[in-house]
């Protein structure tokens, strides 16, 4: 094989593969290795994005202390007629805190490099583009349809519906109303070998219907993975959480001014898992948009150099670069699609 036709083995989306898998045995079966106590600790001071109904992880979501607390301190409160004091806001105001200075090192990241569930979805997308299944994308017109989705889960299932259960006007069960309903309550579970959130329960009709809706998203998401980038992503209230807060890190997606050339090839656009066609045509502030996971991959895919960069601070940690870019483009395309081995005429030289 001639010196223009070596493939690097090395490269950002390869990287960030390794470390998902790394993270999901970490958020897994972290609990396994360390002890009960240990990560039970480990979770009270750094909450992460491990499911708390698995019992074998090393942390928990920070998505459920916040709707228990909703649940059993200010809403309890209120109906107790204790008063809306600081001492029923400190124990969430701890809980995001503690979130967020993780968060501050990570941004968005945590989504994009972290998350046990988006790395199943990414692992799914690359088995069903490996067996040749049709790609489906949200188009330009549509993408902002979905867009708003998380933001009403985040406010109805993560905060409404736990105050709402604290003030008694809601079922018991809706004090963590989304953990009823997240997939990755079962995904991380059934990892674990246990089928126990699977299982849909006869004490109730609440009970029931969370039980019924949580296996019909699990389903739904499992399935379109095949074909669709990231289906729970776009709705997921967590990334609705660090959206709030993501021009505060230092670690951020910067996209340079290009006049000439940018918006033009759209291959950043294509690149993207979460369809955010903004990458293409904005700059600047705009271009980190409240969607972007920081897995880089518009980076990786843009032919320019130096014009979009992952960056700490002032230290740029990944920019996009024309060698880059021939190089990656031999792995596979934009879109996630593995390119065909081209075979050598007989007689060539090798």
């Amino acid at each position: 094989m001639s010196a223009e036709t070596k493939i690097n083995p090395l490269t950002l989306s390869r990287i960030r593969l390794f470390v998902q898998l790394v993270m999901l045995v970490v958020t897994v079966y972290g609990g396994a290795v360390m002890g009960h106590y240990l990560s039970d600790k480990i979770s009270n001071e750094l909450p992460a994005l491990s499911c708390v109904f698995d019992q074998e992880n090393g942390a928990y979501c920070t998505l459920l202390p916040i709707q228990h607390q909703l649940h059993h301190r200010v809403g309890e409160g209120i109906v107790r007629l204790q008063g809306f004091t600081f001492s029923m806001l400190i124990p969430i105001a701890i809980t995001l805190l503690t979130f967020y200075a993780f968060f501050v090192f990570l941004n968005k990241a945590f989504c994009g490099w972290v998350c046990p569930l988006g790395t199943v979805q990414e692992v799914l997308y690359k088995v069903g583009r490996f067996v040749g299944l049709p790609v489906r994308r949200l188009a330009k017109d549509n993408v902002g349809r979905v867009r708003p989705a998380k933001w009403m889960i985040l406010g109805g299932l993560v905060i409404v519906l736990p105050l709402l259960a604290g003030l008694g006007v809601a079922p018991h069960a809706a004090g963590d109303a989304y953990c009823q309903v997240c997939p990755s309550r079962i995904l991380t579970t059934l990892m674990t070998g246990s089928t126990e959130q699977m299982a849909v329960p006869t004490s109730g009709w609440v009970d029931m219907m969370f039980a019924a809706l949580r296996n019909a998203i699990f389903g739904f998401v499992i399935i379109a993975a095949f074909a669709v980038r990231q289906p729970f992503c776009r709705v997921c209230p967590m990334l609705a959480l660090h959206a709030l807060f993501r021009r505060l890190s230092p670690m951020r997606l910067v996209k340079k001014p290009h006049e000439e050339k940018c918006g033009k090839c759209g291959l950043c656009a294509k690149a993207c898992p979460m369809d955010i066609h903004e990458i293409a045509d904005d700059h600047g502030h705009k271009a980190f948009h409240e969607d972007c996971t920081l897995c880089g991959r518009c980076a990786e895919f843009c032919p320019d150099d130096d014009i979009i960069q992952l960056k700490f601070g002032p230290v740029p940690l990944f920019r996009s670069s024309s060698d880059y870019f021939r190089n990656r483009t031999k792995i596979d395309k934009p879109d996630g699609d593995l390119r065909k081995p081209t075979r050598k005429p007989e007689g060539a030289e090798a």
